[in-house]
C-alpha cells in the first residue's frame, strides 16, 4: 500500500529576539503564589488530594487495578512457594551468623513482609533477610552482649537470659532503624538515590554477591566459622576457613555440588525454554524436598555428621540498609519496564522494621538471592512475596518438622547459584572500558572497595569515587579556558604595544614586521596582573589585531575555533544567585574573547533584570525567543558558515537548513 504524501506548511514570521518580541507583543503576568498561599495550599486537603495521598502511600492500590490474573497469577503462585521454602531455609540458615537464638527468626520473614506487600514499589524484591549485614548485627550483638553477659550495664536487660538479651539487642537496633529510614521518608530524603547510578549499583550489588558468596562457604564445607563484619572481614572469614580446610565435611562438599550442578542446569533450561514453558521449573523446591527426603532415609546427621535443621530454629534477619533494597529494587525495575519511589521504599521499610522489631523480628530489606529466585521462578508482583510470607507462617506453625532432616549445604547450594545473575555483572567491565573508562573506574572501584571495607563503606566510598569522576571529566573535558586565552591575548598585545614603541617592530600592510636581527623573546614581565582580565585594549595599536593570522614571531596565542555559543536553558528549573554569578563571570569571559553568546530561555529574563545582571557587556540582545531564531541570527551574521560546506553537502534539501546544536 502506497503512503500519502504528508501534508507540508510553511511558517513565515519576524526573526525574534527577546527585545524584539517584547516590543510588538504586550507580555500577559500570570498571578504568583506567596509563601503563604503555598502554606495554605499545603495544609488544605479535598477528596483528590486524599486520594492522591493513598496512591502514594498504598502503592498497592495502584498495581492491584492492573494485575493480570490469567497471566501472572500462575507464575505469582509458584514464585511465592519457591520464594517462601528458600525465604524459610535461609532465615534458618544466617541465624548462625547473626549470634542470636534461632527460634525468633523465622518471625522475620513473616511480618516485615506483610507490610511491604502494602507499602513497597518493587514488584520484584523478596523483603527478608541479607547475610552480610546479618554478620554486621552479628557484631553488634557480641559487642553489647558477648558469651560471658552483658559487656555494659543496660537498664532493662537485668534478669534476661543471654540469648533473650541479645534477641533485645538486635531487636531495638531493628526499631531505631525503622524509626530513621520512616523519618528519612517523610522528609523525603529518597532523592539520594537519584546519586546512585547504573554502574554504581551494578559494581555495588556484584560486590554484595562476592560478600554472600563467601558467606555460604561455610555451609558448603560444613565448617564453624564465627561472623565477622567491618573492613577486610571478608580476608578475615576466608583465612578462616582455609585454615579449617582439612576439616571440610566431605558429604556436605558432595551434596552441595550435587544440588548447585542440577539447580543450574534446569535454570538454564529455564532460561533457553522460556517461551514454551508455561512457568518456570520450580527446582529450588525440587531439590530441597528431594534432599529432605535423602537425609532422612540415609540419616545423614549421625551417620556423617551433617549439620541439620530443626523445626524451631530459626534465623534473625539482620540490619539491611535501604541502598541495598534499592539498588537490587531498580536492578528489576529497570529490567521490567517500571518505576519505584525512593521516598516510598524509605517509609515502606521504616513501617516494616518498626512493626517486625515489635514481635522481636530483625532488620529486614531483600535479598540478593531470594529476590533471585522470586523473579527467576515467574514473580510478576508482591503477591508472590505476600504467599512466601504464609508459607513462611505454616512452616513456623504446622509443619517445620519436616525440615529436621536437611542438611545445610543444601541452603547454600541454593543460595550460591542464585547469585549467578549478579556475578555474571562482571561481563560489563570490558564493555564499560570501551564505551566510557571513568564508568568502568566507578564500577570497578565501588565493587572493589565494596568488597573489602563492607557494604556501608564502600558503598558511601563507591559515592565518593563518582563524585570525583564527576569533577574531574568536567574539569579535563572543557573545550577551552576563555580567561586563559584573555590573559595570553592581553600579554600578546602588552608586548605588541612596546615592541612598536621600540622600534624593533613595524606595521606594514600585510601585518607586523620585526625590524630587528634578533629573535623577540616573550615578555617576563608580569606587572599588573589584574589588567590582563580586562577586555583587550587596542589603543594606540594601528590596528586591530585578527587573532586567527599569523602573530609577530614567538607570540603564541591559543586560537579560538568558534565564533558563536548557544545556551539552551529550556531544561533549567531556576537560577540561584551563585548561579547567577558563575553565568555572568562565563558570559564576560567568551564575551572578552570575542565569542558571540547567545542564551535561549525568556522565563529567566525577568529575574536578571531584577538582579541588576546587565551591564556594558552583558546585554539582553543576547536573549532570544527560540533556538531557531538564535540559530538564524548566528546565520546572517555569519553567512560564511554556510558556505564552508562540501559538495555533498552543498546537494539541494527540501526546504531545510542543517547546523550543529551547541549547548
Amino acid at each position: 500500500m502506497k503512503r500519502t504524501a504528508a501534508t507540508q506548511y510553511v511558517v513565515t514570521r519576524p526573526l525574534y529576539s527577546e527585545e524584539a518580541f517584547a516590543e510588538e507583543h504586550e507580555k500577559v503576568y500570570r498571578q504568583r503564589k506567596t509563601i503563604l498561599d503555598h502554606i495554605k495550599q499545603y495544609f488544605t486537603w479535598d477528596a483528590k488530594r486524599a486520594k492522591n495521598a493513598a496512591l502514594s502511600l498504598l502503592p498497592i492500590i495502584g498495581w492491584v487495578k492492573i494485575y493480570q490474573i490469567k497471566q501472572w497469577l500462575l507464575g505469582d503462585i509458584v514464585s511465592g512457594i519457591s520464594t517462601g521454602l528458600v525465604a524459610v531455609l535461609q532465615g534458618l540458615a544466617y541465624c548462625l551468623l547473626a549470634s542470636l537464638p534461632v527460634r525468633y527468626g523465622l518471625f522475620s520473614a513473616f511480618f516485615p513482609v506483610i507490610i511491604y506487600f502494602f507499602l513497597g514499589t518493587s514488584r520484584h524484591i523478596s523483603v527478608g533477610p541479607f547475610p552480610v549485614l546479618c554478620l554486621m548485627i552479628g557484631s553488634v550483638v557480641t559487642r553489647l552482649v558477648p558469651d560471658g553477659g552483658l559487656a555494659m550495664n543496660i537498664t532493662g536487660l537485668e534478669g534476661l537470659t543471654i540469648d533473650e538479651q541479645r534477641v533485645v539487642v538486635a531487636s531495638s537496633v531493628t526499631f531505631l532503624a525503622g524509626i530513621i529510614q520512616l523519618a528519612m521518608g517523610v522528609l523525603q530524603v529518597g532523592f539520594v538515590v537519584m546519586y546512585l547510578s547504573d554502574t554504581l549499583v551494578s559494581g555495588f550489588t556484584t560486590a554484595a554477591a562476592i560478600h554472600i558468596l563467601v558467606s555460604q562457604l561455610k555451609f558448603v564445607l560444613g565448617l564453624q566459622v564465627p561472623g565477622i563484619s567491618g573492613p577486610l572481614s571478608i580476608i578475615y572469614t576466608l583465612e578462616i576457613i582455609f585454615n579449617k580446610i582439612t576439616s571440610t565435611n566431605v558429604c556436605d562438599v558432595v551434596i552441595a555440588l550435587v544440588i548447585m550442578v542440577v539447580v543450574f542446569i534446569v535454570k538454564e533450561l529455564n532460561d533457553r525454554y522460556k517461551s514454551k514453558l508455561p512457568v518456570p521449573i520450580p527446582i529450588e523446591v525440587i531439590m530441597t524436598v528431594i534432599a529432605c527426603g535423602v537425609s532422612y532415609a540415609f540419616d545423614f546427621r549421625a551417620r556423617y555428621g551433617i549439620n541439620t535443621l530443626t523445626a524451631g530454629d530459626a534465623v534473625p534477619m539482620a540490619i539491611v540498609g535501604f541502598a541495598v533494597a534499592f539498588s537490587v529494587a531498580k536492578v528489576y525495575s529497570v529490567k521490567h519496564d517500571y518505576t519505584i519511589d525512593g521516598n516510598q521504599e524509605l517509609i515502606a521499610f521504616g513501617v516494616s522494621n518498626i512493626f517486625g522489631a515489635s514481635f522481636r523480628s530483625f532488620a529486614a530489606s531483600t535479598a540478593l538471592s531470594r529476590s533471585a529466585v522470586q523473579e527467576s521462578t515467574g514473580g510478576k508482583t508482591q503477591v508472590a512475596g505476600l504467599l512466601s510470607a504464609i508459607i513462611v507462617m505454616i512452616v513456623t506453625l504446622s509443619v517445620g518438622f519436616l525440615l529436621d532432616p536437611l542438611p545445610t549445604s543444601v541452603l547454600g547450594a541454593v543460595v550460591i547459584v542464585n547469585l549467578k545473575g549478579m556475578l555474571m555483572q562482571f561481563r560489563e567491565v570490558p564493555y564499560l572500558w570501551r564505551r566510557d573508562k571513568p564508568d568502568c573506574v566507578v564500577w570497578l572501584g565501588t565493587c572493589i572497595l565494596s568488597i573489602f571495607l563492607g557494604l556501608d563503606l564502600g558503598l558511601a566510598a563507591g559515592l565518593g569515587v563518582e563524585l570525583i569522576s564527576v569533577v574531574l571529566r568536567t574539569q579535563l573535558s572543557l573545550g577551552f579556558n576563555p580567561l586563559r586565552v584573555l590573559r595570553k591575548r592581553n600579554k600578546a598585545v602588552r608586548r605588541i604595544r612596546k615592541l612598536l614603541k621600540k622600534g624593533e617592530l613595524q606595521w606594514t600592510s600585510t601585518g607586523f614586521l620585526n625590524t630587528s636581527f634578533k629573535p623577540i623573546k616573550e615578555s617576563e614581565d608580569e606587572s599588573n596582573m589584574e589588567e590582563l582580565d580586562l577586555p583587550t585594549d587596542f589603543k594606540d595599536l594601528p590596528a586591530r589585531i585578527d587573532w586567527n593570522a599569523e602573530l609577530p614571531v614567538n607570540l603564541s596565542v591559543p586560537p579560538v575555533e568558534i565564533h558563536s555559543l548557544i545556551l539552551d536553558f529550556a531544561a533549567v528549573s531556576f537560577l540561584d544567585i551563585s548561579a547567577l554569578t558563575g553565568l555572568k563571570t562565563l558570559l564576560r569571559e567568551l564575551i572578552r574573547v570575542e565569542v558571540d553568546v547567545y542564551i535561549v530561555a525568556s522565563y529567566i529574563l525577568e529575574k536578571l533584570h531584577d538582579c541588576s545582571f546587565f551591564d556594558d557587556e552583558v546585554q539582553p540582545s543576547m536573549f532570544f525567543l527560540t533556538l531557531h531564531d538564535a540559530m538564524l541570527h548566528i546565520l546572517e551574521k555569519h553567512p560564511e558558515s554556510t558556505e564552508k560546506k562540501s559538495d555533498h553537502d552543498m546537494a539541494p534539501e527540501p526546504e531545510t537548513k542543517k547546523y550543529q546544536r551547541l549547548k
